[in-house]
């Protein structure tokens, strides 16, 4: 068992496959560093071996290692590994090399993690998501050797897959569920973004994507980084009652007892969550979720608003955040196997642009590359006063990326339908209310 290895002798091991075995290098290269070796003599040549590699993606022969030690000292600690290897086998089950060299990576990793905060502590130099970032790092470290699906002999694993219907979630727009294969999928591995350009409704399709969701009796986490949570609140009571958002305060009976209603006939739940923009990451985002789970609460979708204001602790500028941001956030989703839905901002050449592409997503298409769907939001001349906004794809994993529609939008209670008839059943919606609604939103 990996409990009574003596890992300072295991070092050895580590150095001397590292040296003889490039598909083991390869494996331990980006996890290893060399001052996760106790032995000073191995942290030299460890160093020299992963240098040579990234230049030359090739492990250097003893020769090549002797070569590039130059200094005395280098020199003898190369001796004093190379006379190491007399006790080493020469012969290794290869699984449990691997599973052994991760239990060492990850406890080395961890218990350099622990100095390293301990150090910053007492400096009060103190950063949780950071400190989150790194241990959850050093926990995931991963030297699987899962040879994958193998297409020929797993065949009927592969016959059974088709056969097998994926589980969506409907966004209950059947033009949009018919674009993207039934709905997002309800096993995750997806991130859908709607993007369109500031203050033309991004929230307003997020907070219709939660209730939405929540009709079909499932449980929502929505975070918003932008709007407090009651702001999130009233916007979805005018969606869910019905009730203008003007009116809710002067209807709070009426607004409790639908709420009421609607829980009950959904057995559904919404949980909103607010943190401050550009300060929280996806692992702090995860650790909140993980929570919540452990509570006894299991999340079926989680809406995001919006990715752009999330904080990476990778990437030196906006675009490699974003990017990175994306590439965690999407990551989340197979974690928790739900969907997860948010938004990103256009930038200043899509503005007021029919139908925008993917050139026009602000700060980074590095966003565009990881999303698995994209719908474009925007609107024409008077189609805010109509009523009307207009949806289209950008990008489509799951079908076409093409085709737009026309949806029917109540500015009153923040409704999207994808039918152009009026609601009629808590009343309707003329032109001065609409403009009166729509100078409350942007203020």
């Amino acid at each position: 068992m990996t409990q009574h290895i003596d890992w300072n002798f295991y070092e050895n091991v580590i150095v001397y496959n590292a040296l003889t075995n490039r598909e083991y290098l390869a494996s331990v290269i980006d996890q290893a560093e060399p001052h996760y070796f106790n032995n000073k003599d191995i942290q030299r040549v460890f160093g020299v071996v992963r240098s040579f590699f990234e230049k030359r993606n090739e492990p250097p022969t003893l020769t090549e290692v002797k070569s590039y030690l130059v200094d005395e000292k280098d020199k003898m600690s190369f001796k004093n590994v190379v006379k190491s290897f007399k006790d080493l086998g020469k012969k290794y089950n290869r699984e449990e090399l691997y599973e052994n060299t991760e239990q060492f990576l990850k406890e080395r990793a961890v218990y350099t993690t622990m100095m390293e905060v301990a150090d910053k502590c007492s400096k009060s130099e103190v950063d949780t998501g950071d400190i989150y970032e790194k241990f959850n790092k050093a926990c995931n470290i991963s030297l699987s050797i899962d040879k994958g699906h193998d297409y020929f002999d797993d065949i009927d694993e592969h016959i059974e897959d088709l056969m097998t219907v994926d589980g969506t979630i409907s966004t209950t727009w059947p033009w949009l569920d018919e674009k993207i294969g039934g709905g997002y999928l309800e096993n995750g591995r997806a991130i859908y973004i709607f993007a369109g350009e500031t203050n033309i409704g991004k929230s307003i399709f997020l907070g219709n994507t939660a209730t939405n969701i929540a009709k079909q009796g499932k449980t929502v986490l929505l975070i918003t980084l932008e709007m407090s949570e009651l702001m999130y609140s009233k916007r979805l009571s005018s969606d869910i009652t019905k009730i203008p958002m003007h009116r809710l305060h002067e209807r709070v009976d009426e607004l409790k007892d639908r709420a009421e209603s609607f829980k009950n006939k959904h057995k559904s739940k919404i949980l909103i969550k607010e943190f401050p923009p550009n300060t929280v990451t996806c692992g702090q985002v995860r650790s909140f979720i993980e929570r919540v789970f452990n509570t006894g609460i299991e999340i079926d979708a989680v809406v995001v608003d919006y990715v752009n204001l999330l904080r990476s602790n990778r990437g030196t500028n906006s675009y490699e955040r974003v990017k990175y941001a994306t590439e965690e956030l999407r990551a989340l989703s197979y974690v928790f196997d739900c969907p997860i839905i948010t938004a990103t901002q256009l930038n200043r050449s899509g503005y007021n642009e029919v139908s925008p592409d993917l050139d026009t997503i602000s700060e980074s298409i590095g966003l565009a590359a990881t999303a698995d769907a994209i719908f474009g939001i925007w609107q024409e001349e008077e189609d805010a006063e109509l009523g009307i906004i207009k949806l289209g794809i950008m990008k489509n994993r799951f079908g076409p990326n093409f085709g737009s529609t026309t949806l029917n939008i109540n500015y009153n209670t923040l409704t999207i339908t994808d039918d152009f008839e009026r609601e009629t059943q808590h009343g309707t919606m003329d032109i001065n209310e609409a403009t009166s609604a729509l100078s409350l939103l942007s203020d």
